[in-house]
């Protein structure tokens, strides 16, 4: 599908995604959000594609939502010039999961990984905050600016930033609503490395190429829902009734066969299992829906 906000850029197994409003510094709308999570959700439903990366045209990652209508650019209100940017039908026009580009990047099968190439401050930070590998370029600059707009932090990230850097650091940074630098970013956990500018997509693509070509396509999926979904949870005994079943799955299943024969041959693995047919019994195991 061709999208008008957004790129997309198939490299063997490894999709890059790129918010492409240089001229707006890549400055968020509905439709660019409607866009990115129809394109979370086709690269879910190609078993081609490995890992997804999310970076920025130009000189910015996203400068946040489009203010361009000025002092109502957030008024969502019947005939606010907000609903540009935060427009709930459009959101959902595209195929996108429920939650929108949240909700999509949330309940992706694939690995995803954002390459911050310049400034992401407000929404242009907490739309990538769902996804599971961070990494910076020394010319980024974030910012969790809410406060400092009258606003609070949207796109579900009161949740995300404190499992990501903890309840302490996320409120340092959404009650301040300074910017802050890469160094920063990768101090307080938001990022997990920091490159030169020009090293940044190659070290994104080097990621996901370790992901596609050495570990099992189901186990991904299911390794990363298995994370985001427990991380927060009171007590492990909840998650001891999935893990164990997938466990005792996947033991007798063709990838646990393959990675055990690549290991011992010690030859690269090409495991059998595929997103699109082969998730096991209980998977999903939450409800998705969005009221």
């Amino acid at each position: 599908m061709s999208y008008e906000t957004i790129r997309c850029e198939a490299e063997g197994p490894v999709l890059t995604v790129t918010l492409n409003r240089p001229e707006k510094l890549n400055a968020y709308t509905a439709q660019m959000g409607a866009e990115l999570a129809d394109a979370i959700v086709e690269a879910d439903e190609d078993d081609a594609i490995r890992a997804v990366i999310l970076t920025g045209e130009g000189r910015g990652f996203c400068a946040g939502a489009d203010i361009s209508a000025g002092a109502g650019s957030f008024d969502t209100g019947e005939g606010g010039a907000g609903a540009g940017n935060f427009g709930g039908g459009e959101t959902r026009r595209l195929r996108g999961a429920g939650g929108g580009f949240v909700g999509a990047l949330f309940n992706a099968k694939k690995a995803t990984i954002a390459a911050f190439n310049g400034p992401a401050v407000g929404v242009g930070v907490t739309l990538a905050l769902p996804t599971d590998i961070k990494i910076a370029s020394s010319a980024a600059r974030f910012g969790f600016l809410f406060a400092r707009r009258g606003l609070v932090p949207e796109a579900g990230s009161a949740w995300f930033l404190p499992q990501l850097v903890g309840l302490s650091q996320a409120l340092r940074w959404c009650l301040s609503g300074r910017l802050f630098d890469a160094d920063e970013a990768l101090k307080g956990g938001l990022v997990s490395e920091v490159t030169a500018p020009e090293e940044l997509l190659p070290r994104a693509r080097e990621i996901a190429r370790e992901i596609a070509e050495t570990t099992a396509p189901v186990s991904i999926a299911l390794t990363r829902q298995l994370l985001w979904r427990f991380a927060g949870a009171p007590d492990p005994f909840g998650l001891l009734q999935i893990d164990g079943a997938f466990a005792m799955t996947l033991g007798s299943g063709g990838d646990v066969k393959e990675g055990v024969g690549a290991f011992l041959e010690k030859r690269p693995p090409h495991f059998p299992g595929r997103v699109s047919a082969d998730m096991p019994a209980g998977y999903p195991w939450w409800d998705t829906k969005v009221s």
